[in-house]
């Protein structure tokens, strides 16, 4: 047999995803790896959001890495700061930092037939060249923005707040937040003690649950870092039936659901006594079709005497503030844009091209899909992570991209072992699993609404389906029998 060449492997993304593709893959032997990443250094979304109360939905001891456990987390649900510097600890332990190229913003991914290699290429002109290509930005980097009729003729100031400007004072002003999202709840009851008047525009209501999110207290810390075993059997429970029993409810709405649901709503309203503001934020939804938010701060802020929720439209923007369907104009002095991100985008408006000069965005014109959410046929050594129906409604992202750094891993080893060049998933396997995955929607909460989880078309891009154990479970062995092997080119052909 012949002796396995060494892989050329570009990572795109220092993200979580990014880095446990590159941990992985190092750890197996695959280790000329580099790490092309736009902004400064590793963490992903969590250097890029950076707002008031900013922190993990997902419990810490799930919400990290399983080889790399921390004892010492402050929290259930860590605030930023703590996720980016174990993010940053996990990156230097591991020998990832050294691997990143900082500051490169890629424009295009290219695949040449006849040398059978990638090439990305960056906006500042700097091109690279390799082997394999691991796609790993993500499906929430892109902040969106409203389509508002005189968006750009606001003289205040404003912001996305996923760009928070830290260096804006918002003592005392005037201050509009559209949007009450994910990033909002967390956000508005910190700007809420600081504004002078707070105006909220909200499009839609939403299913909440109860989290106070205490520090722990020292005895409980304690216990996490010298009791044997304690640290496993907590993630094991909150992996198996905190996060889980979230699913259960999405995947049986008209049973587990219908108490999630009971849940929520016993809980909005001990929260919310003022039954018009209660009218007002009360979602029109099945619970768990859309994302189902975590706070114990967010509807009490709305009650405070500086806060008002207008859930009117907004039909227009001018030089002083917006204005909403009922006519009336909100004079502010700044907008914080809290109106999430543009799911459907995945890595573009980056231009990946692919076998015979195919582009992802054509392939992807109807929908994006992908093998387990991480090859697309006709794009040779190419994987995605935190690809198309790879989100988590009841689970720990982290725990899904190490499967798929996993299952990646195990397609370049057999690229090695077969003396091969690339490797491809084929047509009617891709097509076939992403069937089995738009039909295990089929009677969930998912399909019950509109939601950022789905296109223009209705079809769902961005969840899995169902249960983390049975994506990790599906991801743990790749069957070579799924894939083609394309040879290495003859080196005389191209030089001639």
């Amino acid at each position: 047999m012949a002796a396995e060449r060494e892989l050329e492997i570009l990572i795109i993304g220092a993200g979580f995803g990014g880095m446990a593709a590159a941990i992985e893959l190092q750890s197996h032997g695959l280790n000329n790896i580099t790490i092309l990443e736009r902004d400064s250094g590793v963490g992903g979304t969590w250097l890029q959001n950076s707002y008031p109360g900013a922190a993990c939905d997902v419990p810490s001891h799930m919400y990290s890495y399983s080889f790399a456990q921390r004892r010492d987390w402050s929290r259930l649900c860590s605030p930023q700061d703590e996720i980016l510097e174990y993010a940053q600890g996990v990156a230097r332990d591991y020998g990832v930092d050294r691997l990143v190229e900082p500051h490169v913003d890629v424009t295009a991914c290219s695949w040449d037939d006849e040398t059978r290699r990638w090439t990305v290429s960056a906006a500042d002109g700097r091109t690279w060249e390799a082997d394999a290509v691991i796609i790993a930005t993500g499906q929430l980097h892109h902040p969106a923005f409203p389509r508002i009729e005189g968006l750009d003729a606001f003289a205040g100031h404003s912001f996305h707040s996923a760009r928070w400007d830290h260096d804006y004072d918002l003592r005392g002003k005037r201050v509009a937040v559209v949007g009450t999202g994910a990033s909002a709840v967390q956000f508005v009851p910190e700007i809420a003690k600081e504004a002078g008047q707070l105006t909220i525009f909200q499009r839609t209501g939403n299913w909440f649950m109860p989290r106070r999110n205490r520090a722990y207290p020292a005895v409980l810390l304690s216990l996490f870092k010298h009791v044997p075993g304690l640290q496993a059997a907590r993630r094991l429970f909150i992996g198996k039936i905190y996060l889980e029993s979230v699913t259960m409810m999405i995947r049986h709405p008209r049973t587990l659901g219908l108490i999630g649901r009971a849940r929520s709503a016993a809980f909005m309203r001990w929260q919310i006594r003022d039954p018009q503001l209660r009218r007002k934020v009360w979602p029109d939804y099945t619970f768990g079709c859309k994302r189902v938010l975590f706070s114990s701060h967010f509807l009490p802020a709305l009650q405070r005497p500086n806060v008002e929720l207008v859930n009117e439209a907004i039909t227009g923007v001018d030089a002083t503030g917006l204005i909403s369907a009922d006519g009336k104009h909100h004079d502010v002095d700044c907008i914080i844009w809290g109106t999430g991100f543009q799911t459907m985008k995945f890595m573009f408006p980056m231009e990946v091209t692919g076998a015979q000069g195919q582009s992802l965005g054509e392939t992807w014109a109807h929908g994006a899909h992908a093998h387990m959410g991480i090859a697309v046929p006709g794009f040779p050594s190419m994987f995605l992570m935190y690809g198309p129906n790879t989100n988590t409604s009841g689970g720990s992202i982290i725990a899904f991209e190490e499967a798929q750094a996993g299952y990646i891993r195990q397609a370049l080893q057999q690229v090695r072992a077969h003396s091969a060049a690339a490797i491809d998933v084929r047509p009617e396997v891709e097509a076939a699993s992403d069937r089995a995955v738009q039909e295990h929607f089929a009677g969930t909460a998912w399909l019950a609404c509109d939601s950022w989880y789905r296109d223009e078309h209705g079809r769902i891009v961005t969840n899995w389906p169902g249960y983390m154990r049975e994506f990790i479970e599906q991801a743990r062995t790749l069957d070579p029998a799924d894939f083609t092997f394309l040879p290495q080119p003859d080196r005389e052909e191209i030089a001639a």
